[in-house]
């Protein structure tokens, strides 16, 4: 990774991306300490000193905007809310399925609006559920009309500007700028974990064995989740492909021996980001009709239990446990819902056919689409599971007195993104036959 780092630099058109994603992240960083207009700075501090519950999960992927109530307090949540909910509607709709398959360019245009266009709408209700959350905390100077509407106008407006920062590093920049938006503010958590472990090892009577065991112990947890992700992640299954000899123009083409590499996780890192923002959803929207929510009982109360169970410890262990499931099927949902998308058997089968392969020891048509299904299939069993356990065992930190920063959804998303990020830089060198790479 480093070696390819060093090529990058020396490459000017790799260069001049890798600093203008640079900016826009330093961009991104300092918004995260400018407030929202409206806010008592001083009322602030004492009501925001320790963020639990969906405030806590919305906290760590903003990077400490939202327990500062700065412009990007919501993150780019609304934008990821927006972007599922448009994929579940293109699966049921015909016009919105006709785009995506079928609409080349405009269509990806099209569909683009549409997901900014919902992304203020629910950047507008998220926005306007936070002001009326945290309305009676007297962390606003006043309760007027006009400070409602500036907070969250500036609440709104963060999340466009994180929108359009995304899609910039994702056009002019390397990386998916939306995951390299949250991969920068989770890592920013860093030094409260490093602080954690600090304080686990030199507690008030004095330096602790038990502490600085436990703290190897992180650790050591830590870099095995983190071998295990890479592994998963960069692991492959190569299906053989042969073709036969052809003739091109009036050359004759001998016969090639080739291979189809299908990823263990063909989807990423991405059924975990989805699924978390499906599960805080119903908390966010739950909170804008009842700010008080924590404090009450019912139906609504037991709802919003389960949506934050996955960021907090402060609820009875059965939404715990109910929210755990539900969270596995959610990542083996999008798993399959993401790998299908991507990947199309019969697509890759017919292109197969039309170029003169085979796949050894399988007929050409529906009998290679059902092989490649077949396997698909397997793997994306596998991938789902490995993710959704990964995501779900460190939740058991909870039941204990750790207050660890990072979890198992936050070092999938680091790791999924860093990896994709190199990858993404590598072929940006590759593409410009950098011969130092190449050698």
């Amino acid at each position: 990774m480093f070696k390819t780092i060093k090529n990058a630099l020396k490459t000017p058109d790799v260069r001049k991306r890798l600093l203008y994603t640079l900016v826009l992240i330093i961009v991104f960083r300092f918004g995260c300490y400018i407030t929202v207009p409206g806010v008592d700075s001083i009322a602030l501090n004492e009501a925001m000193g320790n963020t639990t519950g969906i405030a806590g999960l919305i906290d760590m992927i903003s990077g400490g905007a939202f327990s500062r109530f700065s412009v990007f307090a919501m993150s780019i949540s609304p934008y990821i809310t927006a972007s599922i909910v448009i994929q579940l509607l293109a699966m049921i709709i015909p016009s919105l399925e006709k785009l995506t398959k079928e609409g080349g360019e405009a269509g990806r245009r099209k569909i683009n609006r549409y997901t900014k266009i919902l992304t203020i709408i629910l950047a507008l209700v998220e926005g306007i559920g936070i002001y009326l959350s945290y309305k009676s905390s007297g962390i606003f100077v006043d309760d007027s009309f006009l400070t409602g509407v500036l907070v969250v106008t500036g609440l709104v407006a963060g999340t466009s500007i994180l929108m359009w920062l995304g899609e910039q590093i994702t056009a002019k920049g390397i990386g998916n700028g939306i995951s390299l938006l949250i991969f920068i503010g989770i890592i920013s958590g860093l030094p409260s974990l490093v602080t954690t472990l600090w304080g686990l090892i030199m507690t008030q009577s004095g330096f602790s064995t038990t502490g600085l065991l436990l703290s190897i112990g992180i650790l050591i947890g830590a870099i095995i989740l983190v071998a295990g992700v890479v592994f998963v992640q960069q692991a492959e299954r190569r299906v053989p492909v042969q073709y036969s000899k052809k003739v091109v123009g009036r050359k004759m083409m001998g016969a090639q021996s080739t291979h189809i590499p299908l990823k263990l996780a063909m989807a990423g890192v991405m059924p975990v980001i989805f699924a978390s923002s499906f599960m805080t959803f119903p908390a966010m929207i739950i909170q804008i009709f009842v700010p008080d929510i924590a404090s009450k009982t019912g139906f609504l109360a037991g709802l919003y239990n389960f949506s934050i169970a996955t960021s907090t410890s402060n609820v009875p262990i059965g939404y715990s446990i109910a929210n755990a499931l539900v969270y596995l099927l959610l990542i083996l949902g999008f798993t399959f819902f993401y790998t299908y998308a991507t990947f199309n058997p019969a697509e890759v089968s017919n292109n197969i056919k039309k170029n003169g392969g085979f796949i050894p020891g399988i007929r050409a048509g529906k009998p290679t689409t059902d092989y490649l299904s077949s396997i698909i299939s397997k793997l994306t069993w596998f991938g789902g599971f490995f993710l959704a356990l990964i995501a779900i065992i460190p939740m058991l930190l909870r039941f204990t007195n750790l207050n660890i920063a990072f979890g198992g959804t936050s070092i999938l998303i680091v790791v999924g993104v860093a990896l994709e990020t190199v990858q993404q830089l590598e072929s940006q060198l590759a593409m410009r036959h950098y011969k130092g790479f190449l050698e």
